[in-house]
């Protein structure tokens, strides 16, 4: 089974998953169709399913004309379905869920949006994050609480520290740039940031990362790291606490 990565719109990811002898496939949050159409005909698949991990446009907005071309299936989280452009089939939360494709696991993880979900694929190892967990960041606060995103994030954390970490944007660069201003003694986040460089640099996604690089070098992930507590001025000890000054301090960054 194969994950194709495509840029979407300025800087959106959409993901497209296919069996290498069935050539059928599935795509996560397609930003707008016409990549993924384009990339459907060069590989010669067949679209049976669409999963979106939120309803923001820039995740949903190719549903409807991927659709329209090929009759598939659009599945998202059962208490958005009113958000989510013609669904057919309604998640729910801590559900595995099976299909002719892969087996997949899926969470309710709330605080970017009230109906955010991650989609965790066994055969792939593959977790994909939307715009909840990005590689060395997490999501700006609309609809949720930073309590909601902070035990969100303690959700993803319990994955297999090898879990591939495939998320929304590419964000990684700013997202680097933030955590090293935070957390300047931290080497394995220096050098995360010179392969990070590199990648750039040849013009490459960032993505996929792993959640053990995440919990070695996202500050968002390490609330509960004293020196970063310490650098932020917090006495106290709550992860919680670190957790929302963070966020509000990458908010103005």
């Amino acid at each position: 089974m194969k994950v194709i990565i495509l840029k979407c719109l300025s800087d959106n990811y959409s993901y497209i998953i296919y069996n290498e002898n069935t050539l059928i496939a599935a795509v996560i949050d397609p930003s707008e169709a016409d990549p993924i159409i384009n990339e459907i005909k060069k590989n010669n698949l067949k679209l049976n399913y669409i999963l979106n991990t939120h309803h923001h446009f820039d995740h949903v907005g190719g549903n409807s004309k991927l659709k329209k071309k090929y009759n598939c299936k659009i599945a998202g989280y059962e208490k958005d379905e009113y958000r989510i452009p013609n669904i057919d089939i309604k998640l729910k939360n801590n559900q595995k869920w099976k299909n002719e494709l892969f087996n997949c696991e899926i969470m309710h993880i709330p605080g970017h949006t009230s109906g955010h979900i991650s989609i965790y694929v066994k055969e792939i190892n593959a977790l994909f994050t939307g715009d909840t967990l990005f590689s060395l960041g997490c999501g700006r606060i609309f609809e949720g609480t930073y309590n909601q995103m902070f035990n969100s994030l303690n959700k993803l954390k319990k994955f297999p520290r090898n879990t591939k970490i495939y998320c929304g944007h590419e964000y990684t660069k700013n997202n680097s740039d933030f955590c090293l201003s935070i957390d300047k003694k931290n080497l394995k986040l220096i050098n995360k940031i010179k392969k990070i460089s590199e990648k750039i640099k040849n013009g490459e996604p960032t993505i996929p990362s792993t959640l053990g690089e995440e919990l070695e070098c996202n500050i968002f992930l390490r609330s509960d790291n004293t020196e970063i507590q310490n650098q932020l001025g917090i006495n106290s000890g709550d992860a919680i606490e670190t957790f929302t000054k963070l966020r509000e301090l990458k908010d103005n960054f």
